[in-house]
């Protein structure tokens, strides 16, 4: 079933539940690095031993559920923008754990944002594609994920932790962007072939793999320094690999022709800048 109103209804719904897992998880974080018994410890293992860790966890967990029955309902070009706007329920999250209120610049970045995603979305219109990728297709495009995110994971280890946290935080997005193509894979196979034809599929194992690693690079990026440093750079990236993705690999389509596209580029920017800029004021 089709429906991009009830995919809205979901991302929604998965963008404030992974508000509240990034938040938790990156307080974890906070904590781990201040305390002298974690010391000895690797940041990810002491973050794991941490109880408010495995909240953050499931929240992650439970908005990735969301985020699967949007994609049921809708294409990424939907679903993907409007996940973006976890960045907004994440900013007054922080700002009341933290003791502040959200100022005024933030709140018109914030409006910004959500008029961008909607331009995208609304304007946008975008028509579905094939689910399921050729399998050819599907080998060029991990193979040069896989080597090119590999690349930046092992230039992130030899930067200071400013610019470690960016590094990791966009192979973040990046691997979760490919894992949002894969859960659209995956959902249309169960929704066909239900679940001998799910266990029986590579991309249900691919999922897997890569949504574990995706959240311990994640853990690892909130470890190596202030969440304004790697928020932006991951929120960015996956709706930007899944774009990228759901074009070409999916065959998804914006119904825009003409001047319509400076207008979605002009919302891209807009989204792009009001990321960067919430996610650097709002979060410490």
């Amino acid at each position: 079933m089709h429906s991009n109103a009830l995919a809205v209804v979901f991302a929604l719904l998965s963008a404030l539940t992974i508000a509240w897992g990034t938040v938790l998880r990156h307080q974890t974080a906070e904590q781990t690095s201040g305390d002298p018994d974690d010391a000895h410890r690797s940041p990810l293992l002491a973050a794991v031993m941490r109880p408010k860790w495995w909240g953050g966890l499931l929240c992650a967990a439970t908005g990735y559920a969301l985020q699967i029955v949007a994609l049921g309902f809708g294409t990424l070009l939907v679903v993907q923008p409007i996940l973006v706007l976890s960045l907004m329920f994440t900013l007054p999250l922080s700002a009341k754990f933290d003791g502040r209120r959200v100022s005024r610049p933030e709140m018109f970045w914030a409006g910004l944002l959500t008029v961008a995603v909607g331009v995208l979305v609304i304007m946008g219109r975008p028509l579905p594609g094939r689910s399921v990728p050729d399998l050819d297709a599907w080998i060029i495009a991990l193979g040069v994920g896989v080597v090119g995110l590999a690349a930046v994971c092992w230039a992130a280890g030899r930067r200071p932790d400013n610019q470690k946290a960016l590094l990791l935080g966009l192979v973040t997005g990046a691997v979760m962007g490919y894992v949002a193509v894969l859960s659209k894979a995956v959902v249309d196979i169960f929704t066909t072939d239900g679940v001998h034809g799910l266990v029986t599929s590579w991309e249900i194992y691919g999922l897997i793999i890569g949504a574990t690693v995706g959240t311990g690079i994640q853990q690892l990026s909130f470890n190596a320094g202030a969440l304004k440093n790697s928020l932006p750079a991951m929120t960015i990236a996956e709706p930007v690999v899944a774009f990228i993705l759901g074009y070409t690999l999916l065959g998804e389509k914006f119904q825009v022709h003409g001047t319509g596209w400076l207008v979605m580029a002009a919302a891209l920017a807009a989204m792009i800048v009001g990321t960067v800029v919430l996610s650097r004021r709002g979060v410490d």
